[in-house]
């Protein structure tokens, strides 16, 4: 995981939460909520766990995996760990689902809460739900694994749930809009659910164009820092600012998932490093041309970004 002041840290970094009561809380996640192999995703009132490899049922929970990494809470090596059992354990990539969480809920006598009332494997019963494993896709970004992230994305993509007839017959439902959930156990595995979905598809858009593709603005300010897979060649995109337009081609000729080694904007060249583009919106056309590639180190070992006027 990217270290706090690094610019991919702080894509998710929320390092300002107050003082010591933030370390505190932190350091009670790490001695209450870690499990051996990944975080536990919660507490039953007399204190048993949930989420936890001694349960039999929600033994591990996405959530709780994507979100040490992109709250950039957990400790650094714990959670690229808690990552590699989320892929391990949650992501069936033969089934083409992502599950919040395994096994799904049925014959335990506690009480979880609304989740239970849906039958196992169905919706947040142990179903893909969409919110969940689009922040996978986020966190694997924000680990710098491209690759990973662009093969869940797909996985995800509704389109790839209806390539054949034998595909629409199984998810039945819309497959050029967004999902909330997708059923995970017989008879209904792979059987969409709820669609229409605009909070899952906001979350696909942000992962595909923020995470990604690293386009992200910010006060006028784009911050472009791309984490893809290591076998695109290149991409492209148009951005549209105001009345400007920015023309923005990336060639990755190493093959890496991230770092922006050169680039230039409007024949001007630059340096290595994440990039801030202040946008003008002056009714002209830009062209940002980017390589990705090794980056550059300081003499601290920290790679700088680069700021840039248009």
């Amino acid at each position: 995981m990217p270290a706090c002041g690094t610019s991919a840290h702080a894509r998710y970094c929320r390092c300002d939460r107050p003082g010591a009561g933030g370390e505190r809380a932190q350091a009670a996640l790490e001695r209450e909520a870690w499990d051996g192999d990944w975080y536990r995703r919660a507490f039953y009132d007399d204190g048993t766990p949930l989420g936890s490899a001694a349960g039999t049922e929600c033994r591990i929970d996405s959530i709780a995996q994507s979100w040490a990494v992109l709250s950039g809470a957990a400790d650094p090596v714990r959670a690229e760990h808690a990552m590699a059992s989320a892929e391990r354990e949650l992501i069936r990539p033969a089934e083409g689902l992502a599950l919040l969480f395994t096994p799904p809920f049925d014959q335990t006598t506690r009480d979880p809460g609304y989740i239970k009332a849906y039958p196992p494997g169905v919706r947040e019963n142990g179903g893909q739900y969409t919110h969940a494993g689009l922040w996978l896709i986020m966190a694997f970004a924000a680990l710098g694994k491209g690759s990973k992230a662009g093969r869940l994305f797909a996985m995800m993509n509704p389109i790839n749930h209806a390539r054949t007839r034998s595909d629409v017959h199984r998810y039945k439902v819309e497959p050029y809009v967004v999902a909330a959930d997708i059923s995970a156990t017989p008879p209904h595995a792979g059987r969409g659910g709820w669609t229409w979905y605009t909070g899952s598809s906001g979350w696909m858009q942000r992962a595909g164009i923020e995470s990604i593709l690293g386009l992200r603005l910010q006060s006028g300010t784009l911050l472009f820092d791309p984490c893809i897979p290591a076998d695109w060649p290149r991409f492209e995109v148009t951005l549209r600012h105001g009345s400007a337009r920015y023309e923005i081609r990336v060639e990755n000729p190493e093959g890496v998932e991230r770092g922006i080694a050169e680039g230039s904007l409007d024949g001007e060249s630059f340096a290595g490093g994440p990039l801030r583009l202040q946008l003008a919106n002056d009714g002209a056309n830009h062209l940002l041309l980017v390589r990705l590639g090794r980056q550059k180190h300081s003499a601290a070992g920290a790679v700088s970004s680069t700021e840039m006027n248009a």
